[in-house]
């Protein structure tokens, strides 16, 4: 059995306490990893439009409710 067929055994809760503990050791060393280049030409225009004013800034919650509004 693959570590993926093991994977897609585990339980949500089971899936998401591993997905936790990878993105924690992958977080480890910010260094050994480089983002692309297309990246941070990416985060530019929302943060150009941020300091326009043209963008809007929500809390966690406020974007939840406004995506669940959008989906329906």
């Amino acid at each position: 059995m693959t570590v993926t067929d093991q994977i897609l055994q585990l339980s949500t809760k089971e899936k998401l306490k591993l997905m936790d503990a990878l993105w924690a050791d992958l977080s480890n060393d910010e260094n050994e990893y480089e983002s692309p280049e297309w990246h941070g030409r990416e985060l530019e225009e929302p943060r150009r439009q941020m300091e326009k004013g043209e963008e809007e800034i929500l809390n966690w919650e406020e974007a939840k409710e406004r995506l669940r509004n959008e989906a329906q």
